[in-house]
């Protein structure tokens, strides 16, 4: 489950009590997949009931007709064009695109597991939370947090709305990749599409203390041999990181084991290949977690150029999840991952809206399996643009920073609000932000960043309603 990049997904969750971070590691760690097929009705029964709905819109407008589907929109009906667009992409079905690259490689790492892709991100709100067991009022449910095609139906926040079907189909150990969706911030590191890698191992709990000793006993003798230190100060059973109560101890601290011995050897085959002769050995550090669908939980991190960097959630099923899931006899752990935070630092790319870019520059520079650097061909200098307003009653971030994403698209490299203020008089509260204009493939005049601009503010005063000061 998990997935995006941890910290963030941690965040989420956080404030829902994300997004495979997430969202540490983001619910039901589950971040997974349907192979299975390109049609959402092929996975999961569609029915399933919504949340109550805003305020209908009076504006007709027409169906939305997407990967051979047609759905009539609704008061939940919140996905623009521009998101719409990037779902033929398939980013990580390519296999000269570095996330297609990323996959591919930590793929042939785990060579024994089904690898398994979800092409259509279109499911069910069914799919997406309720069989996961989120609560009705997670924020995530939220419009101003996904992308809705109507009261029934969105884009997936996360691979984990497909686990279920997953173990449904008898996979016992498993790696799903897939595109999600979230409405987010505009910077260097947040789009609102992204793509998450998770992975499980379950194994009846009746063999695994005959099965896994010798197999822990193979994985560690295989990283005896790696040019590798793995720092784990993480304790069995602690007092901040338990085992399930309706686990046996001894086969949870097995199945923690076998995870430790399994993941340690992914992160060195994918970063050993990047050290340089005379390079010290590579450096992997195990860390306790809090991810509310594992137990015990934990982060791994890999020392990079100097710094600690985060790579993935993982730790032990909730026997709960597995329970709804059909599986109850069964235990073991699962892992999840954000290939673009891994991506950007493998192939040194700066911007997250690159990965997106069909630039021919951008595009030749990467082969399948091989890691390369990434070369800028270009760098525009940004042309910054204010905007304040007085908020309407009705106001999520979100919608504002949608409002810029669909007019300017990626000629917008990051917005940041640099002024707060509340009247002290009537309470009414203004915010400022700053808008930077800079394309990643030509030069963006100032001319053209003020008729963005423009278009900016005025679809934001039509559509929620704000008052430019």
């Amino acid at each position: 489950m998990l997935a995006r990049n941890c910290s963030r997904i941690a965040r989420i969750l956080s404030r829902t009590a994300a997004s495979p971070s997430s969202l540490r590691l983001q619910p039901v760690l589950a971040y997974a997949a349907r192979t299975l097929s390109t049609s959402r009705t092929a996975l999961v029964d569609a029915t399933t009931a919504a949340k109550p709905a805003p305020a209908p819109s009076k504006t007709y407008l027409p169906p939305i007709t997407v990967d051979g589907q047609t759905f009539v929109r609704d008061a939940w009906t919140n996905t623009p064009p521009s998101i719409l667009s990037l779902l033929p992409r398939r980013l990580h079905m390519n296999p000269a695109h570095p996330i297609g690259i990323l996959r591919h490689l930590l793929e042939s790492y785990l060579p024994t597991y089904t690898h398994l892709s979800a092409p259509s991100p279109i499911v069910t709100v069914k799919q997406n939370f309720d069989d996961l067991g989120f609560p009705a009022d997670h924020p995530g449910r939220s419009r101003g947090d996904s992308y809705y095609l109507d009261a029934r139906t969105m884009l997936r926040t996360h691979t984990s709305a497909h686990e279920p079907e997953v173990f449904a189909r008898g996979e016992d150990r498993w790696v799903l990749t897939a595109d999600v969706y979230r409405r987010d911030e505009i910077d260097a590191s947040h789009y609102p599409a992204f793509h998450q890698m998770e992975g499980a191992h379950v194994w009846d709990r009746s063999t695994i203390k005959d099965v896994l000793p010798a197999e822990i006993a193979r994985l560690r003798a295989e990283l005896d041999q790696a040019k590798l230190i793995i720092e784990d100060e993480t304790l069995p059973n602690s007092p901040t990181n338990p085992y399930q109560a309706q686990h046996d101890p001894e086969i949870a601290a097995l199945v923690a084991d076998h995870l430790k011995a399994t993941l340690s050897g992914l992160v060195y085959r994918l970063f050993s290949g990047l050290q340089r002769p005379g390079d010290e050995p590579l450096r992997v550090r195990w860390i306790e977690a809090y991810f509310p669908w594992t137990g015990p939980s934990f982060e791994v991190e890999v020392m990079y150029r100097g710094e600690w960097l985060e790579l993935l959630g993982c730790g032990m099923m909730s026997q709960d999840a597995l329970d709804r899931f059909g599986v109850p006899q069964k235990t073991g752990w699962a892992f999840g991952l954000g290939l673009e935070r891994i991506a950007m630092v493998l192939f040194n790319i700066p911007d997250i809206r690159l990965f997106w870019s069909v630039d021919e520059r951008f595009a030749r520079q990467f082969a399948p399996g091989r890691v390369s650097t990434f070369e800028p061909y270009s760098r525009f200098p940004p042309c910054y643009k204010d905007i304040s307003f007085w908020l309407p009653e009705q106001w999520h971030e979100n919608d504002f920073f949608e409002v810029v994403r669909e007019v300017a698209r990626d000629s917008v490299e990051d917005v940041k609000l640099i002024d707060d203020f509340t009247h002290p008089k009537t309470a009414r509260r203004s915010v400022c932000f700053r808008v930077n204009y800079r394309s990643m493939d030509r030069n963006l005049t100032n001319e053209e960043a003020n008729e963005l601009h423009a278009k900016v503010t005025d679809k934001l005063v039509r559509t929620l309603g704000i008052e430019p000061r």
